[in-house]
């Protein structure tokens, strides 16, 4: 999703507006990751960019996204650009083994 977002509509107040956009960005992310993940990839991730303009968009985390849209919206900005990419990605190393770690772990248990 690469997206210029205004905030003033005539027929809508600005709050309004503003929930719709956050709306629209979520619902996105929920349509990203219901996708079906290619053969070697565990999940997807998000590559973020947000700015007022798609010239001055910066990288921002996924989780910050939200906050950025709403301190914008605060300070009085009536446009502002949002670059959502969905790439796949493997669990690290450790996350993987940390949790077969804990599966092996509890299996003897089980068996008593």
């Amino acid at each position: 999703m690469r997206k210029n977002f205004t905030l003033v509509s005539e027929n809508k107040q600005r709050d309004r507006v503003l929930d719709a956009v956050k709306h629209e960005i979520r619902k996105y992310l929920r349509r990203e990751r219901k996708r079906d993940v290619p053969a070697g990839s565990d999940h997807w991730e998000f590559d973020c960019r947000f700015g007022l303009t798609q010239e001055s968009a910066e990288t921002v985390p996924l989780d910050a996204l939200i906050d950025k849209v709403g301190s914008a919206a605060a300070e009085g900005a009536d446009t502002f650009y949002v670059e959502i990419l969905a790439r796949p990605a493997v669990k690290a190393v450790h996350e993987r083994k940390n949790a077969a770690d804990m599966d092996d772990a509890q299996e003897p248990e089980q068996a008593l």
